[in-house]
């Protein structure tokens, strides 16, 4: 017998999540900071609770998707929080990507009441939200897991549990890193293949099932053919991701070299007013300093 769910946070990677949930026939209850978000999953057949502690008492699953570590902290501490209405035996699921730290903080204060947490970052873009085909890190218990699950599958098609308590977020870190420093790449080889007069949709089509070959360049390499930069993740986000990489890397003493460049190149187009662009629009930073654009105006 399936449980009774909330969603908070019914943003650019929410929406796609909580339609998937509903779509699924779950009792769902949804809440958002900006209310008028809510009407489009009430239509759907959704729930609309007035505040986090009214979802919060109402469910028995918890699932949470806001943008940064003071959002998550606002909805979990703030008046009328979760914790107002949070009880033993209740679980929370967070698929924001916060301080592993911070999150740790969190479980604690949320398993003190006798209920549990998991730290279930996602990956995959608004498209993988959508499709309902996202990759989902898990940290927490197994059992915890389990329990989940039924609802997580209709979110996600990779579900890895990863260790305990903060390691979800650390693997979601691990996957920033690489998503940022593969852009890079994508990023240069597109402006090679620019300027040596190649024909990019064959360039891409030629080396992307080799071992050259990656998500990035294959979903968001034809977007920079045609200069599309819509988000599938904005620019503002993967700062905020590279943020996090990079403190928690200066807590441990280790390098992060090409992240922390790319955290620099992204700074640059933020100067210009383009965070709310996709996170592929990494490459006009390097258009810039070659004084070229690659590909064309669709």
């Amino acid at each position: 017998m399936s449980e009774k769910i909330g969603f908070i946070g019914l943003g650019i990677m929410g929406r796609g999540m909580t339609h998937n949930l509903i779509k699924a026939g779950f009792d769902v209850t949804v809440w958002n900071r900006t209310l008028s978000r809510a009407v489009e999953f009430a239509e759907a057949g959704a729930h609309v609770a007035a505040t986090p502690a009214e979802l919060a008492a109402r469910c028995d699953i918890i699932f949470i998707c806001v943008s940064d570590t003071p959002d998550v902290e606002a909805v979990i501490y703030g008046d009328n929080g979760v914790l107002a209405g949070i009880s033993a035996g209740k679980l929370v699921v967070d698929h924001s990507t916060i301080s592993p730290k911070g999150t740790r903080e969190m479980a604690a204060k949320i398993n003190a009441h006798g209920a549990a947490w998991l730290d279930a970052p996602v990956s995959g873009g608004s498209e993988g939200a959508a499709k309902g085909t996202l990759s989902i890190m898990i940290g927490g218990e197994a059992a915890n897991i389990e329990r989940a699950r039924p609802y997580l599958e209709a979110m996600g098609k990779n579900i890895v549990h990863v260790g305990a308590q903060g390691a979800g977020q650390m693997v979601k870190l691990v996957n920033q890193i690489l998503v940022v420093v593969n852009m890079l790449a994508v990023s240069e080889a597109m402006l090679f293949a620019e300027a040596g007069g190649l024909d990019l949709a064959s360039t891409i089509k030629a080396v992307e099932k080799g071992a050259a070959g990656s998500w990035m360049l294959s979903m968001r390499g034809p977007q920079v053919m045609v200069r599309d930069w819509r988000p599938g993740f904005m620019i503002d986000l993967q700062q905020k991701d590279l943020r996090l990489a990079l403190e928690a890397a200066e807590e441990m003493g280790i390098p992060l070299i090409a992240t922390s460049m790319i955290s620099h190149l992204y700074r640059t187009l933020q100067k210009q007013g383009l965070g709310s662009e996709g996170n592929h629009a990494l490459i006009k930073s390097l258009e810039h300093l070659a004084g070229m654009e690659v590909g064309k105006q669709p």
